[in-house]
């Protein structure tokens, strides 16, 4: 009674800020003082959310305020009862949601929750999104409904950032969190992609293009030779379209190029981050990302020269565009074709600028394209990614007439994202249900989704209907249970864990393609029509490799899909198919991971205690969701662990998912290019498909606040 007390008090008397400032502060004890951020989320509502709320006496008021003032959507909530609508609020508020930390209430109420026209005051608390979300994904199911709030509010699924910020407001954006498009090359395609760029953006999501076709700088035009320009002055116009274009100031304009290392200008891509570059070629806030096929790391191995092919030519040979044709199948056919003109330059000398780069800036991304090809179930090529190197899936180009009208249109891409918590699924009284649930909300955000002034985008959805569920919180997870990250136990989990998540999820798409009598285009000639996607499930036996593991599986009552399992679900996939052409993709979790009370993505924590900027508000900290200073040893953080570990994570966890995993490597302030190279090339042996962010620790100065601080001392 005395310490609620004492805690009250002081609460009253420090702010949310400074409480929070003091999880960095040790106690008399030397302990870490975990209390005073719970007290600083409870100080935040009594001193901020509370006083700045719009009150209303009832809820039939509310709705009908929010609805007349044009900030709900009607439509959404004319697809319900009254009577179901008083239920599901009862419901949401029902389960007495806290959020865990300081941050979590902080970036909710700062970045997701509806506020007045005048960003004065706040028309929703959590339990109110989560409603209007679950309202707007089940689309007027309400048992769908009443089950998605339940997985929302219990933390075990979270959609992503425009899902959650966009559902059921008047004045919103999309739902999708990124696209990708394919640029081929003529003046009709880039000025069509530049404006596609500025259309997509303007609707709240990050855009990644493919540049691989377009020619090369000093390439003819028209038969005359020196004329194009090359692929620079394209990003240029690019990065200057994501810097206009925004949601309503959501959410800024982001952008991300994709070249192939065998294109002519691939130095000269690269050279655009360098920190001393002109600033005429100098690229600032776009993302820029390689595919690099094997035949490139096998000559590096042999240290050769390796040969760039102007796309220009290999469009005229093979009637294909460059982005199009396996460069490692190719190649010496390539280099012994006369009438293709190359250059060339050492492929060590290639991996050492990317290295360089990554210590510079932290790009370039990286698409092992041969391996993402090889592990693709579906017909076609890959040949890029997205802003965050998760997105895997297949394109085909568009073509217009001389009137710029489409010719054809093709298939390009949506990024249809939610991901689960780990920790909370392996909670979940049924984690089948869990994963059905997570699918059927991507799904609805793809059928959801009508992007009219990008035809290609609609028409890639539309034909695809594909979905990527992420996951997050492997790290909690692990220390939760006394698990060391990168161990042979954490392994052997994440390969399980992941193993159980795609047979729910297919089994959960094939049974939305029974009740709609319908799959995805194209799906007849797929592995999963042909039953070769399987093989690797019926034909070995999948089991933990620890008795660590079988325990926790055990205790949590989840049961791990055997082979007969998987020959039944085998047979109604082939008989039914499934409705999403792909299902799975692993993204780096930002802001949802803070108000999910979860470490982002599968990576490790970056540190014990995250110390971010906050705008006006300045430092704050966000300790590791279930930290305590009984459990420190479970959180070494990424730099300590090492790529090594983190690299065999991804690769258990890889050969489950369709698509990618956004997969950042973390290096000691003693790392060098070779260390870099070492682990792009461990990355690529153990099958990874693609590398995110490069991140390289920086040195504490001695005597300054931040090397004597909680978070980087523990």
């Amino acid at each position: 009674m005395e310490s609620t007390l004492m805690e009250k008090t002081q609460a009253s008397t420090l702010g949310y800020h400074e409480l929070n400032a003091m999880l960095n502060l040790y106690n008399d004890e030397g302990k870490i003082q975990f209390d005073k951020d719970k007290l600083a989320a409870r100080q935040y509502f009594l001193e901020h959310v509370n006083v700045n709320t719009v009150f209303f006496h009832n809820l039939k008021e509310r709705l009908d305020y929010l609805v007349e003032k044009e900030y709900y959507e009607p439509e959404v909530l004319a697809m319900y009862s009254f009577e179901f609508l008083e239920k599901i609020h009862d419901y949401a508020f029902s389960f007495k949601f806290r959020f865990e930390s300081f941050l979590g209430a902080f970036k909710f109420f700062t970045s997701y929750a509806m506020k007045t026209f005048d960003g004065a005051h706040y028309l929703e608390r959590f339990e109110h999104r989560v409603v209007m979300t679950a309202l707007v994904l089940a689309e007027g199911s309400e048992l769908g409904a009443m089950k998605l709030v339940e997985e929302m509010i219990t933390g075990r699924f979270q959609p992503a950032t425009p899902t959650f910020l966009n559902c059921g407001k008047a004045q919103r954006g999309e739902f999708v969190s990124c696209f990708l498009l394919r640029t081929e090359d003529n003046m009709e395609s880039i000025a069509r992609a530049i404006n596609s760029s500025l259309q997509l953006s303007k609707r709240g999501g990050g855009v990644a293009l493919s540049l691989t076709n377009i020619r090369e700088s000093g390439a003819p035009i028209k038969k005359i030779e020196g004329q194009s320009s090359g692929v620079i002055p394209v990003m240029k116009l690019l990065e200057d379209s994501f810097s206009y274009a925004n949601q309503l100031g959501a959410r800024q304009g982001a952008g991300a190029v994709y070249l192939n290392v065998h294109h002519p200008d691939i130095m000269k891509f690269l050279d655009t981050k360098r920190e001393n570059a002109d600033e005429k070629v100098r690229i600032k806030t776009l993302s820029l990302g390689v595919v690099v096929p094997d035949i490139t790391l096998e000559l590096a191995k042999n240290n050769e020269d390796m040969y760039l092919f102007s796309p220009y030519d290999v469009e005229k040979v093979y009637g294909v565009p460059f982005s199009d044709i396996s460069v490692t199948e190719k190649y010496q056919e390539m280099v012994d074709d006369a009438r293709i003109k190359k250059t060339k330059i050492k492929a060590r000398q290639l991996f050492e600028t990317i290295a360089e780069l990554q210590f510079e800036s932290g790009y370039p991304y990286i698409v092992y394209e041969d391996t993402v090809n090889r592990t693709n179930p579906i017909e076609g090529r890959i040949n890029m990614s997205n802003l965050c190197s998760e997105i895997l899936q297949v394109n085909t180009p568009t073509t217009y007439n001389a009137d710029l009208s489409y010719n054809e249109i093709g298939k390009d891409i949506s990024c249809n994202l939610g991901s689960m918590n780990i920790a909370m699924a392996m909670d979940s009284p049924d984690f089948g249900g869990t994963v059905e649930a997570a699918i059927r909300a991507l799904t609805a955000v793809s059928d959801l989704s009508d992007i009219e002034s990008v035809r290609s985008i609609q028409y890639g959805n539309d034909q695809s209907h594909a979905i990527g569920l992420g996951q997050m919180n492997l790290h909690g997870y692990l220390a939760r249970e006394r698990v060391h990250y990168g161990s042979e136990e954490g392994i052997d989990f994440t390969n399980i864990y992941f193993y159980t998540v795609v047979y729910h999820a297919i089994r959960a798409s094939n049974l939305i393609a029974i009740e709609r009598g319908k799959t995805f285009g194209n799906f007849e000639n797929s592995k999963y029509a042909s039953g070769e996607f399987f093989d690797k499930y019926t034909q070995e036996e999948w089991k933990p490799a620890t008795s660590r593991v079988a325990e926790l599986f055990a205790n949590a009552g989840i049961a791990i899909p055997t082979q007969a399992d998987w020959n039944a679900l085998r047979e109604s996939v082939m008989k039914h198919g499934i409705y999403n052409q792909n299902l799975q993709a692993v993204p780096p979790t930002g802001s949802i991971s803070y108000i999910n009370n979860s470490t982002s993505s599968i990576h490790p924590v970056a540190s014990k205690i995250e110390i971010r900027k906050e705008g006006k508000l300045g430092r704050v900290y966000y300790p590791a969701p279930f930290l305590t200073n009984d459990n420190l040893e479970f959180y070494d953080d990424a730099y300590e662990i090492g790529p090594e570990k983190i690299i065999e994570t991804y690769a258990a966890a890889t050969q489950h998912v369709d698509q990618g995993l956004s997969l950042t490597l973390f290096f000691k302030d003693t790392a060098t290019t070779r260390d870099v190279n070492k682990a792009q090339i461990q990355a690529w042996r153990a099958g990874i498909k693609t590398i995110y962010y490069v991140r390289i620790r920086q040195m504490a100065l001695e005597g300054t606040e931040v090397a004597d601080c909680v978070s980087c001392m523990l």
